[in-house]
């Protein structure tokens, strides 16, 4: 589909020949997500739906206590620092953003009085401001007013360098101005196709300006808020105890009326994915577990003890091996290691990377351990479908291999392993404690050690491997090993914010308490330059052929190597309703969900 073609589709929209649901199958046809789908139609000046609400309870409370299984606790409720979904999580009980995005890739009003549009002027025909108009008499959970005073300060304080927050690549790029005391504008500096990123979502979660002010910058993480949030959102604090539990209370003055249904909660952290599942699946002891990566054959065995059921989300998320461009074993002065300017020993080397690339046997991970939840993929961009790259093939082949690295000069010595100029094919392999993983690393270092590739197999509690511990060496961030492993969550319907992990600018380092989105270092000229047009182009097809660009650069350099793109996968009571979003958070609609009595 051209940009003609297109425009056309929307005129139709305009003048009531096309519905808007067969602009979005239409669009869905060609590739195009329903969140991108309805962005266009609303940045072409088509209201945005509204999303339909499958809530039934007519009274706030009463539901009792929610018992909720992350078995990877979170570790801080900031969301500003959430160095995985764990904390995001733990975070939208007590924090909200302006809005969310439901499954049909609806935006929902969360702390937005209403969704920008065209037929008000507050989306820009442009595509080069949004402006949000925020609900009035919304309270804090200590009882002070939510204004546009807070959502300005969220934007200045993410996009502070001191702060080293993770959300920084949402509001770094876009300038955010105060109208009046319930209405911000974000600006942007060229025509932004997809708008709602900045205070929306996953990203979007807004904290107190009164709590946070004083500790912006270099402070930020002396905040004693940091562990006992003080939100807008539909539960109260009660207690955390980082990477064990979180607990909370419901707000007696939520701003949405009759809800929440629960009169508290409790969030456990902590085990490992099959006793969570077991706990929801099999004894009821749960209403609800998060990211089960079990192998398929378990859940479909514990589902037969008729508690529960396992919900499968397809998104974007992505099981990959990552590969160090930088050197992990040799410390600095301050004993800072895998620091940039430094190379990797062996894997600086393109026959090494491409060895390694076909020493994964994909199709007996999906196989033997993900089945129904996860597909074997030779891309990292695997959803929405159209910015899935057809350019790409993945194999695995152990003679290629061996015939890589004989033609490149690595000849195995009497030990069986590969080594040239005195540096051997040695590595350590690391991912977080976890079946599948530690199963995918056996059969990756059972492939390798034909191809005289010694592998070190290391596996770190997952509460410590994702922990935002500066202090931790073996925190995924800091990558101290050669090769690391686990999947990294795409929360929103587009691969902008998914693809900066790949930016020079994103470098996780010491200075940035490693909290910058590329972890493996990687720096490209061509990969930034691509990038950036792809940031200011509205034409879906043009934008589509860049990220497919830079989902091939990534792929052909080996910065990493896709295992399994993963669907979301969670256990749920048979009477709790929970609408899961492939676009946000886990718990983005918390506040909405309730049991059956």
């Amino acid at each position: 589909m051209n940009e003609r073609e297109l425009r056309g589709l929307i005129a139709h929209v305009k003048t009531g020949r096309l519905s808007r649901r067969g602009f979005v199958r239409r669009m869905m046809a060609v590739g195009l997500t329903a969140p991108m789908a309805t962005q266009l139609l609303a940045i072409s000046g088509v209201a945005m739906a509204q999303s339909p609400s499958t809530y039934k309870p007519t009274k706030r409370g009463g539901g009792g206590h929610l018992k909720v299984l992350w078995w990877q606790g979170a570790t801080l409720l900031n969301p500003h620092f959430a160095v995985g979904t764990k904390d995001q999580d733990g975070s939208r009980f007590f924090y909200e953003p302006l809005a969310g995005w439901d499954a049909n890739g609806n935006l929902k009003p969360v702390l937005a009085e209403s969704i920008p549009g065209r037929e008000d002027g507050t989306l820009a025909a442009d595509g080069k401001s949004v402006t949000w108009k925020v609900k009035k008499n919304v309270k804090w959970h200590d009882g002070k007013p939510f204004t546009a005073d807070d959502v300005l300060f969220n934007w200045e304080y993410a996009r502070d360098p001191a702060a080293a927050a993770t959300t920084s690549a949402t509001y770094k790029d876009v300038k955010v101005e105060k109208v009046d005391d319930y209405t911000v504008k974000v600006l942007f500096d060229a025509p932004t196709p997809f708008w709602a990123l900045a205070f929306v979502g996953a990203q979007g979660m807004i904290i107190p300006k009164h709590l946070f002010a004083d500790y912006m910058g270099a402070k930020s993480r002396d905040a004693p808020t940091n562990l006992k949030p003080v939100g807008t959102g539909p539960y109260m604090f009660k207690d955390f105890k980082p990477g064990d539990m979180v607990t909370g209370v419901i707000n007696p003055n939520y701003h949405d009326a009759n809800k929440p249904y629960f009169d508290s909660f409790e969030m456990k952290g902590g085990g490992d994915a099959v006793s969570a599942a077991r706990a929801v699946l099999q004894t009821g002891e749960y209403d609800f577990a998060w990211n089960l990566q079990v192998e398929d054959e378990i859940l479909q065995r514990l589902e037969k003890g008729g508690k529960g059921r396992v919900s499968i989300s397809p998104g974007g998320n992505m099981e990959h091996i990552q590969l160090n461009t930088t050197d992990p074993w040799t410390p600095d002065a301050d004993g800072e290691r895998s620091k940039l300017g430094t190379k990797h020993p062996t894997l600086q080397f393109p026959e090494v990377r491409q060895a390694l690339s076909v020493l994964v046997d994909k199709d007996s991970v999906e196989k033997y351990i993900y089945g129904r939840t996860g597909n074997a993929t030779a891309n990292f961009v695997n959803n929405p479908e159209k910015f899935r790259s057809k350019n790409t093939k993945y194999e695995f082949n152990v003679d290629k291999a061996n015939e890589i690295l004989d033609k490149a000069g690595w000849k195995k010595g009497a030990d069986g392993i590969r080594e040239k100029d005195g540096k051997k094919l040695k590595f350590v392999y690391q991912t977080s404690i976890n079946q599948p993983r530690q199963k995918t690393q056996a059969i990756v270092k059972q492939a390798c050690q034909k191809a005289g590739i010694d592998i070190e197999v290391k596996a770190v509690t997952a509460s410590v491997f994702f922990s935002s511990d500066v202090a931790n060496p073996d925190t995924y961030t800091k990558f101290y090993c050669d090769l690391q492993m686990y999947t990294v969550t795409m929360t929103q319907p587009d691969p902008e914010l998914f693809m900066k992990q790949f930016l020079s600018e994103e470098q996780a380092t010491k200075a940035n308490k490693w909290q910058g989105r590329n972890i493996t270092r990687w720096s490209s000229k061509e990969y930034d330059d691509n990038f950036k047009a792809g940031q200011a182009e509205l034409d879906p097809v043009k934008r589509a052929a860049i990220f497919i660009k830079a989902n091939d650069l990534v792929i052909a350099n080996q910065v990493v190597i896709p295992v399994i793109a993963r669907h979301a996968v969670q256990a749920m009571a048979n009477k709790l309703h929970a609408n899961m979003s492939g676009w946000d958070n886990n718990t983005w609609d918390i506040q909405d969900w309730f049991k059956d009595a």
